[in-house]
């Protein structure tokens, strides 16, 4: 049995096709499905509630490590996914996810597509240098979907009380350890506006600067995954100098990020520890 452990901070608007997606082909007992809604103040506990055979758990304080934690405790199966709230995923790709896993690759995630439609020209521009960037090719990172088999969750203990969560996962594994399941897509939604983007930028570097100093203070004992500072460059830009003009946007959205993070904590590093105590599960991939 495939359990499915999905994290949810007010939720409700999304949480019922995200559910509906995963059980519409669904064998009874092929599926374990736990919503942890932590410090929800809307429907989000009553709309997962509504789906059959769902286990819901509610826990009073937001916090994603928390609320991952709580699911795997509820969990019963293997292999494991943890999946967020606002991505949309069939059956069908729990099947293959659970197929690859059982082969012997430890851990997996699927292909990612990036919904950029009506977003505005920065926006759309940064994410034609962002979406080509091969670390968000090669990771499991960046889709709302980390597939683990028995045998690679039992590479780490508890999820830290950390924001980035997705970058902690992907360190746990070499590349060749990671299968990327390209014949199903997450589709991620961008920000809808420009200053949503560079929030969301504030609050990943602020939690992967967190990650990396908790790793340099000896409390992750994983390599982590260093920042690829040149690639935008190297491997995107260089071989398409057509996107010289949306790079451009993508470093000054990027630096500008940067400088506010800085502001916000001493590199973000200080930020992501206090803010992981407050940012839950649930805010769409746009926003994170």
């Amino acid at each position: 049995m495939t359990s499915i452990v999905i994290a949810a901070h007010n939720e409700g608007a999304v949480i019922g096709r995200c559910l509906d997606a995963l059980l519409a082909d669904a064998k009874p007992g092929e599926l374990d499905v736990t919503v942890v809604a932590n410090g929800c103040t809307d429907d989000t506990v009553a709309v997962a509630g509504a789906r059959p055979g769902v286990r819901v758990l509610d826990l009073p304080t937001p916090g994603k490590a928390g609320a991952l934690n709580a699911g795997d405790d509820a969990a019963t199966g293997f292999p494991r996914i943890y999946l967020d709230a606002d991505i949309v995923l069939s059956t069908a790709a729990v099947r293959a996810l659970t197929e690859v896993l059982e082969s012997g690759t430890p851990s997996a995630t699927v292909g990612r597509e990036l919904d950029v439609s009506g977003r505005p020209l920065l926006v759309r521009a940064y994410f034609a240098v962002h979406g080509r960037l091969p670390v968000m090719r090669d990771g499991l990172f960046g889709r709302g979907v980390v597939a683990l088999s028995r045998q690679g969750r039992a590479r780490f203990g508890r999820f830290p009380e950390l924001v980035a969560d997705d970058l902690f996962l992907d360190s746990q594994f070499a590349p060749e350890e990671k299968a990327h399941v390209n014949a199903y897509a997450a589709k991620v939604a961008t920000p809808r506006r420009t200053g949503d983007l560079i929030r969301r930028l504030i609050r990943v570097r602020g939690g992967n600067a967190a990650m990396r100093a908790a790793a340099a203070r000896g409390e992750i004992t994983v390599p982590v995954r260093p920042a690829a500072r040149s690639s935008w460059l190297r491997d995107v830009v260089l071989p398409r100098p057509w996107l010289a003009p949306a790079a451009a946007c993508y470093v000054g959205i990027t630096v500008w990020a940067a400088l506010a993070a800085k502001r916000a904590g001493d590199g973000g590093a200080a930020w992501g520890r206090d803010e992981s105590s407050r940012i839950a599960d649930g805010e769409s991939a746009a926003q994170r």
